[in-house]
């Protein structure tokens, strides 16, 4: 059975054929202009557009004819005007210099475009059909090159292709015959048509036979009108007319493979005169320029020059003076090509022309160049500066560029230069003088604006000539040479280049000094680290560090202060490693300094106080404690003789006998000790070797504590004597403060025995209280009775004010009392109803909460009806439009016939009108076949017929065995286009929730067959083709598969293809000569390693060991991106791959129970990755992963990575590691356990999906719960096909009799006909009859009827016993079934009964009847309560004995079963709004469509109104209302035209005597043949034209007139043609 398309497929297939064709010869004109015009231009989809302001067509027209088309008549040849402000009246000037060359060079005429059909865009197609003829044309001519066939060899975006089809069709326009103007210029050019036809045919002949001999001979044939032959390049004449025709037939294969609309012709496999011309020109260029080549070869100018005029070459501008020029300019572009390529190779014809011109204009160059620089000498010796410069800016000359306002300076420094030389100065020198010159006013130039950065570009150049030019001194070098600029006179303002250099030398040497400046200081503080104080000092007398005042003495010093400075700015600043600057070293020392003289000082004061005490004059010792340097304090002058004792006493305390040491040591605040020579008054900060301190000599802090004793008691003194007043009331309050003091510890004696007072009290008073209580209770006995009555009132009258209160405050809020009662009413439902849902076993009394659920209220049968009428609908619409297609198909067929054999139109109108009528929205008389006499006829027969039917499909949908079994029963090939034409047109391609349950379980039964009858082990599913894996892999890439292939790899993929310069290659060879090649590419010099190696050789060289392990890195980093991608979007992946992963993996487990779970695995994930996941990988281009531009395909390297980056994912998918011939590559063996571990998790959670039923909600009785019954849509053909497949199949798909399928192929009966099932619709003969469609209302024909009965059918039986316990338990209330069972029915309870069962008995009536119930649950609905309970109970005793239900829980299974229902029912009515939201825009779409086929039809309409225009006979031939005359020929007339080609039983002696009279009719095309005998009428046969025209298309060479005479179809029509029609 032939694979049928659905109508959005063939209408997709039909427009991207054209649009595909039409975007192939865009692109071959593209790349011939590109190669004719040598400049880039835009894409096939742009280029229509940039042709229609006709700059390139003129261009184009310039190449071949620039006398007709000048450059300089181009308007806005650079487009300019055309980009800013768009077309131009004036840009059809472009478009007409391009005709009017083309018309120049004798381009035929009929390939000529209108000059609006570009300018206004309205025939662009023929635009590009006349610039492929141009170039066949120009080909021959030698003038261009060939242009080459791309179709099926360049691939186009969706998007791409999709707009041009569009465009297409919005101006309506057909594409021509490119294949056919090979054949037209052979016609329009040729003098004799049928000479050069002959000769031509010879050629191709004797190329076919391979005879350089008889192809030459046929070559010099005059009839061929060739030129140029040359008989030494014959063998090379041969082979390549042979290449050039087996590539011409081939292409011509592939054109009638993938597009037969069109007729073949000869030229669609021979060689044109044109294009036999154009190779012959192609062979005398390769020839000449081989002799060029010879010549470059033997550096031979003079044999060069001569074959640059070689004719064959045709070059430009050949002259004989520039012989040596040429030798060397194409030797150069030789030597060029052959690096590049690698290989010695010819130089192309516009290569040597290129060549040519390059040298023309070098000599023309180097001769102006000499006159130039002739002419600057001599200027330099005038010694006009004016003049000087003006010579030297001539373009001639070829100098750098030279600024006028500096022409004093060029004068002066040139003429120095040329005295120097003592001649004249050559071009070199020039060019180097000039060069530095310009650079140096530059230079100045930046100094005077002030532009830093131009300044540094000047100074930095080469051509400046300076040396030791600094990047980092740049700011100082630009503000010394504006400082020195400065200083200059107004007439010294340009700096001489040798200002320049001293300038950056100074600035460099003080760059250098601040530079020794910081190693000094780097110095010092690497001496501080080592705590050295001697290396300190060193390095802080270097003279680089330019430190003053820097003593021996204070060494130490200088280091402690500078340590504690560097500790102390390591702190601050939070850096350990912190390191002083100068100008803190410099403090630093200066500190040291301070520190030291003021040490002196205060030694010499101390050593000054010592002897005047050591004097005993107190006056003097006063005198000299007040020395500042010393810094004593509290010193009081009335104290003296104070001081002088207490020192005297001091100093007596310390001496000891013998004490002459002079050396003493003084104390420092910041605890360092500094020693003094009593004797020589020098001191020092280090101990002197040796030394020994004086004992009796007082330090500082001595004569300081002496002094502030001596001072405190004169101090204390004077105050005792100022306060006297105030130290008698200080005594005051100390004796009032012992007073107090007494008294608090009275108090404390207090505190501590308070426990014990507190205890005697307490006992006094617990003494006296119960004695009061045991009166009071003697008194309470004596009136016990009063008491309670007492209480009791008073209890009541407090409950009675509390219950008022509350009362109050319940009518005083009880609108809330009302909300929170609701909030609880509405908890306790959706704890309910969360219950139903998710409990296993809901109890019965929740059940019957929802039980009304499952009535059908009016707006689900609305809902229904409307869903069932859209569905209609839209399958009408699809049928619909495939046959607008179909027809508009037709009417390609027939204008074609028309335009070939110029024919009238009348079928062809007849067929528009039909197609008119169609559009008109009547087509459906066409496919549905209720008002025919077919198979939805009322007749009785025909109704068991369509029943009969009905039931085999129900059968075949609803029980996946059969189908699953008859798909392994037909051929592999067979199997595809079997499922798609049937069986997913039964399932409805899973269009809604139950055909996509019930499609899944016929895959899921298939797959288990397979399994089970196929395979013999796990690997097979992996090493084999399974059918049914095929068809589920295929399936689910569809748009929706494709989308979720985008969403999971389109990210990563666009990452890897953004990616240049990511390189994956592993392969060591491919490595190796990579580096070979760029080694060799670098140095200029062939490398020495040899260039063909093993693996093994390539890894001994660390390089490639190097980039190996780059690539290595690299393509784990993709890699890893792919994986994370691919595991973490398990989710997008389409449910029911997912499901058919699950399938298989269960099935393997059960059928090899020995295969470990790796096995398993292994081929989950061939299924998953492999074959779902991994075809996007590798070719994202080919599943629409990733936009590809028009034309444009993956690079090598591209589809290079992502294919080793599928190698690698399948690798780690099968848990396969590298090994073998991929030793290299063993260090990813790692990585691949790894993730294999992570894709066995992957499978593992693709596979835990929820079963079918759970997902969309199905069961075994959800086809009789559902209120609308299913219906499908196919074709009778495909209902007769498969009828006979299951007719020849029938014993091995159902090998029991009594199976169902056997009674229902036996209701059928035999197999009938396409007519048997159509009925009078047959009688129309434009109409496929196999094509046509009916709609099938399935329904289960072994589904029980009566409930009352002794029926066996558990299904129907329990489907009965739900419905009747449905309506019960909505008026009997019980905690359990049997309860409900027992209780007996309310008069009142039956009433509500019997008027909710006649309101659903007025609903169904109301109801369309695909919808109604079945006609058993109706009856039952009818019966009493009480008379369903008994059914009820009779039924739960037959399920029970059937196992289905049991008593002692219960019946709670039966409950189960409601509840099941009610949830399935919430969610039916989700997923049925849903499907007609999708319905809706379904809808839609296609009515879009169907508009586009009619405005196509229209389309076609005028197209051939255009035709009867032009075929009609025209009126000076026939006359205006002029009836034609008849046409009279004998039967030997005809037989001697060849038209008749016998009369059955009639001798050839007799044919005179029988005369053919043809009229034509009075409708164009239709003609009446009257056959006479002896002048006798004989018989009379109405002929129509079409019907020739079909035949001769068909094939069919001789028909039969009058069931006799026989006649050749082809002379026939070319007699009528003839005589009749116009030519």
């Amino acid at each position: 059975m032939d694979e049928r398309l659905t109508a959005e497929e063939m209408d997709v297939q039909r427009r991207q054929n054209v649009a595909y064709q039409y975007l192939c010869r865009l692109e071959e004109a593209k790349r011939w202009m590109e190669a004719c015009l040598k400049e880039e231009l835009p894409s096939p989809v742009e280029l229509e557009e940039s042709l229609r302001n006709g700059v390139l067509l003129a261009k184009l027209g310039h190449c071949f004819a620039p006398s007709v088309v000048p450059l300089k008549k181009i308007y806005d040849a650079e487009q300019l005007r055309y980009q800013a402000t768009g077309l131009h009246f004036r840009h059809t000037d472009n478009i007409n210099f391009w005709l009017s060359a083309i018309a120049h060079i004798g381009l035929p005429s009929t390939f000529f475009p209108e000059t609006t059909d570009i300018y206004d865009k309205k025939n662009m197609p023929r635009v590009i059909y006349c610039i492929h003829a141009l170039s066949l044309f120009l080909f021959r001519l030698g003038l261009a090159p060939q242009i080459h066939d791309l179709y099926g060899k360049v691939k186009f975006t969706a998007e791409e292709l999709s707009n041009m089809a569009s465009e297409l069709a919005k101006y309506g326009l057909q594409l021509p015959a490119f294949s056919k103007i090979g054949g037209i210029l052979a016609n329009e050019l040729s003098v004799d048509e049928a000479a050069v036809h002959a000769a031509v045919l010879a050629i191709n002949e004797a190329v076919e036979r391979g005879v350089v001999e008889d192809t030459l001979t046929a070559l010099k044939n005059p009839s061929a009108l060739l030129g140029n032959l040359r008989e030494p390049l014959a063998a090379i004449y041969q082979e390549l007319l042979a290449l050039a025709k087996m590539e011409k037939a081939a292409n011509a294969r592939n054109h009638f493979l993938q597009d037969d609309r069109e007729g073949q012709d000869i030229y669609d496999y021979y060689l044109t005169q044109a294009e036999i011309q154009g190779n012959i020109n192609h062979v005398n260029v390769r020839g000449a320029l081989e002799v060029v080549d010879d010549a470059l070869e033997r550096q031979s100018p003079e044999a060069l020059l001569e074959a640059l005029q070689d004719s064959a070459l045709n070059l430009q501008g050949v002259r004989r003076d520039f012989a040596d020029w040429y030798l060397e300019q194409l030797s150069s572009d030789r030597e060029q090509k052959a690096q590049e390529l690698g290989l010695v190779e010819l130089l192309e014809k516009e290569e040597v022309q290129a060549g040519v011109a390059a040298a023309n204009r070098k000599g023309d160059q180097e001769q102006a160049m000499l006159q130039a620089v002739l002419r600057i000498n001599r200027a330099i010796r005038r010694g006009v500066a004016a003049d000087t410069v003006k010579e030297l800016m001539c373009p001639e000359a070829q100098l750098p560029t030279v600024y006028p306002f500096a022409s004093t300076m060029y004068q002066q420094e040139l003429a120095v230069l040329q005295r120097q030389q003592q001649g004249e100065l050559s071009q070199e020198e020039l060019f180097v003088a000039v060069e530095m010159l310009s650079a140096v006013v530059l230079i100045n130039r930046a100094l005077e604006a002030r532009d830093a950065r131009g300044f540094w570009g000047s100074l930095v150049n080469p051509a400046t000539g300076l040396a030791q030019v600094e990047g980092e001194n740049a700011q100082r070098y630009f503000d010394a040479l504006l400082k020195l600029r400065q200083t200059r006179d107004v007439d010294e303002v340009f700096l001489s280049w040798n200002d320049l250099q001293a300038t950056v030398s100074q600035v460099n040497a003080q760059v250098q000094e601040e530079t020794d400046q910081i190693l000094a200081v780097s110095l010092i503080n690497e001496a501080l680290d080592q705590g050295s104080p001697e290396k300190t000092l060193s390095a802080l007398l270097l003279p680089a560090a330019g430190l003053e005042d820097v003593s021996l003495p204070v060494a130490p010093r200088y280091h402690l202060l500078l340590v504690a400075a560097k500790r102390q700015k390591a702190q601050v600043t939070g850096d350990p490693g912190a390191v002083l600057w100068l100008e803190e070293i410099r403090h630093g020392i200066v500190k040291a300094n301070q520190d030291t003289n003021a040490a002196q000082k205060m030694a010499l004061g101390v050593a000054a106080i010592n002897q005047a005490i050591k004097e005993g004059k107190a006056a003097q010792t006063e005198r000299v404690l007040r020395n500042p340097t010393v810094s004593l304090r509290g010193i009081v002058p009335h104290c003296a003789n104070g001081y002088q004792q207490a020192l005297g006493d001091a100093m007596a305390k310390k001496r000891q006998p013998g004490d002459t040491a002079f050396w003493v040591q003084h104390d420092m605040k910041d605890g360092t000790a500094y020693y003094f020579h009593l004797q020589t008054f020098d001191g020092t900060w280090e101990r002197p070797p040796g030394c020994r301190l004086n004992t009796s000599h007082l330090t500082r802090e001595e004569i300081q504590s002496a002094i502030t004793k001596v001072t405190a008691a004169y101090d204390r003194q004077q105050l005792w004597k100022a306060n006297v007043g105030f130290v008698i009331q200080l005594q005051a309050r100390l004796r009032g403060f012992l007073v107090r003091q007494k008294f608090a510890e009275r108090s404390h004696f207090l505190r501590t025995w308070l426990p014990a007072i507190i205890k005697i009290q307490a006992h006094w008073r617990g003494y006296r209280q119960r004695k009061i209580y045991l009166e009071r209770l003697q008194y309470f006995k004596a009136n016990l009775d009063a008491v309670i009555k007492i209480q009791a009132w008073a209890r009541m009258w407090a409950a009675r004010r509390q219950y008022l209160r509350r009362l109050c405050y319940f009518q005083k809020n009880i609108d809330s009392i009302v909300k929170i009662q609701a909030f609880f009413r509405a908890r306790k439902a959706r704890d309910d109803y969360r219950m139903l849902v998710h409990a296993h076993h809901p109890p019965l009394s929740v059940v019957r909460r929802f039980a009304h659920l499952l009535n059908q209220s009016q707006e689900d049968f609305s809902a229904e009806a409307e869903l069932l009428k859209l569905q209609e609908e839209v399958v009408r619409k699809i049928r619909s439009n495939q046959q607008l297609e179909q027809d508009l198909n037709l009417m390609d067929i027939k204008i074609g016939l028309l335009v070939k054999n110029r024919i009238t139109l009348q079928e062809v109108v007849f067929h528009c009108k039909k197609l008119t009528k169609k559009n008109k929205d009547q087509l459906s008389d066409m496919m549905v076949l209720d008002k025919q006499k077919g198979l939805k006829s009322l007749s009785k027969e025909k109704r068991q017929k369509l029943e009969a039917y009905q039931h085999l499909f129900y059968l075949l949908q609803t029980q996946p065995i059969y189908l699953a079994k008859l798909i392994f029963q037909m051929p592999q090939n067979r199997t595809t286009k079997f499922m798609e034409a049937v069986i997913f047109s039964l399932y409805n391609y899973a269009s809604n929730r139950r055909e996509a349950y019930l499609l899944l379980q016929l895959f899921k039964t298939a797959l288990q067959e397979e399994i089970e009858s196929k395979v013999e082990q796990p690997q097979d599913v992996v090493t084999g083709n399974p059918t049914v894996v095929r068809l589920v892999v295929r399936f689910y890439r569809n748009e929706r598969g494709q989308s979720a292939l985008r969403e999971i790899l389109g990210k990563v993929i666009q990452d890897v293809l953004e990616d240049k310069v990511l390189s994956v290659h592993t392969d060591p060879v491919y490595l190796y000569k990579n580096w070979i090649n760029q080694t060799e590419a670098q140095t200029g010099q062939r490398s020495h390693l040899p260039y063909d190696v093993t693996p093994e050789q390539a890894l001994s060289h660390p390089e490639v060991q190097r980039r190996l392990d780059i690539s290595l890195r690299n393509l784990l980093a993709m890699t890893e991106k792919f994986l994370v991608a691919i595991i973490s979007s398990v989710d997008q992946i389409p449910y029911g791959m997912r499901y058919v992963a699950k399938v298989l993996k269960t099935t393997l487990a059960k059928k090899f129970p020995n295969a470990t779970e790796s096995e398993i695995y292994k081929v989950v994930g061939n299924l998953l990755y492999y074959r779902f996941l991994n075809p996007a990988v590798v070719a994202p281009d080919a599943f629409d992963i990733v936009a590809m531009a028009a034309g444009g395909a993956l690079a090598a390297p591209q589809r290079h990575a992502l294919g080793a980056v599928a190698q690698l994912l399948q690798h780690a998918a099968a848990g396969k590691a590298f090994s073998g011939e991929s030793q290299h590559l063993k260090a990813l063996n790692g990585y691949l356990e790894e993730t294999h571990l992570k894709f066995r998790k992957f499978i593992s959670r693709a596979c835990q999906v929820p079963e079918p039923e759970e997902r969309f909600a199905m069961d075994e009785y959800s086809d009789m719960v559902a209120v609308a019954k299913p219906i499908v849509y196919i074709t009778v053909g495909e209902l007769v096909s498969t009828h006979k497949l299951l007719l020849e199949h029938q014993d091995w798909i159902a090998p029991d009799h009594r199976d169902p399928l056997h009674q229902l192929l036996e209701d059928l009966g035999e197999l009938p006909t396409v007519p048997d099932l159509i009925g009078d619709i047959a009688a129309d003969g434009h109409i496929d009859l196999s094509k046509l469609e009916v709609s099938l209302t399935l329904t289960n024909k072994f589904e029980g009827l009566e409930t009352d009965t002794d029926d066996t059918n558990t299904r129907s039986l329990l489907l009965s016993t739900k419905q009747m316990l449905a309506d019960i338990i909505q008026f009997h209330h019980g905690d359990s079934l049997k309860e409900i069972l027992a209780l007996s029915a309310s008069r009142e309870q039956e009433v509500a009964h019997k008027r909710l069962m006649c309101q659903r008995q007025a609903n169904e009536a109301q109801t369309p009847e695909p919808l109604r119930r079945h006609r058993s649950l109706m009856a039952h609905s009818l019966l009493p309560l009480a008379e369903k309970q008994r059914r009820i109970l009779r039924n739960l005793r037959r399920l029970e004995s059937l196992g289905l239900v049991s008593a002692s829980d219960g019946y709670q299974g039966l409950v189960d079963e409601l509840a099941k229902d009610i949830r399935n029912q919430r969610r039916y009515r989700q997923r049925r709004k849903a499907e007609l939201v999708k319905l809706q825009a379904t809808f839609q779409g296609l009515s879009a469509k169907t508009t586009f086929y009619e405005e196509q039809g229209d389309y076609y309409s005028q197209y051939i109104r255009a035709c009867l225009d032009h075929l009609a006979p025209s009126s000076k031939s026939s006359g205006k209302g002029k009836k034609q005359p008849s046409l009279h020929y004998t039967a030997a007339q005809l037989l001697e035209k060849g038209v008749l080609v016998e009369i059955e039983d009639l001798p050839t002696s007799h044919l005179r005597n029988v005369i053919f009279d043809i009229t034509p009719g009075n409708e164009a095309g239709k003609f009446e043949v009257n056959a006479k005998f002896l002048g006798v009428d004989m018989e009379r046969f109405q002929l129509h034209y079409q019907d020739l025209l079909q035949l001769q298309y068909e094939g069919v060479a001789v028909m039969k007139l009058f069931n006799k005479a026989k006649v050749n179809v082809n002379l026939l029509i070319f007699l009528l043609n003839k005589k009749f029609l116009r030519k």
